[in-house]
């Protein structure tokens, strides 16, 4: 099992679509690379800290692969916009690749150059190593399993798109 570490504006919809992707066998949602320890949504929200709302995600790399996430991650986030997805607008909501395994680091900067020349404008998401990461609350987790209706910004036809994408 591998991890990689999501950031996509607002975690909720992020960590649905990631974890009906075949061959991720665990998602969860957190703060990713804080300035200060152990940060609480309070502390996003507020401004006292630079984490970003980010998904860690466990994947299985026989099933599928760090490109095919990224290039599925990619669909649902705009990565020319800095610190907003959808209605979401705050440092916390920027985009972000966080790696633990320094060999994935060269698999993350060819994606990047490679959806860099599908948009005019710059990339503005992050790659950088996960310096640490704090587990959300409890009501996040699988917030929108457990809130069918909630706010989301990721359109709901790419859950569809996640939960049948097969590797090719």
């Amino acid at each position: 099992m591998k991890k990689i570490y999501l950031a996509g504006g607002c975690f909720w919809g992020v960590e649905h679509f990631l974890s009906l992707i075949d061959g991720v066998k665990e998602t969860t949602v957190g703060y990713a690379n804080s300035d200060i320890a152990s940060p609480k949504y309070e502390d996003l929200k507020a401004h006292r800290s630079a984490a970003s709302e980010t998904v860690e995600v466990i994947y299985d790399e026989n099933k599928i692969s760090l490109k095919e996430i990224l290039d599925l991650f990619f669909m649902i986030i705009d990565p020319t916009i800095l610190d907003q997805q959808g209605h979401d607008i705050g440092h916390q909501y920027r985009t972000g690749i966080y790696y633990v395994d320094e060999e994935d680091k060269e698999i993350i900067e060819e994606s990047l150059k490679e959806l860099s020349k599908k948009y005019d404008k710059p990339i503005v998401t992050e790659l950088l190593p996960l310096e640490n990461f704090t587990i959300a609350e409890e009501y996040h987790q699988d917030y929108l399993i457990k809130n069918p209706t909630g706010y989301c910004h990721v359109n709901p036809k790419m859950f569809e798109i996640a939960k049948n994408y097969k590797k090719s």
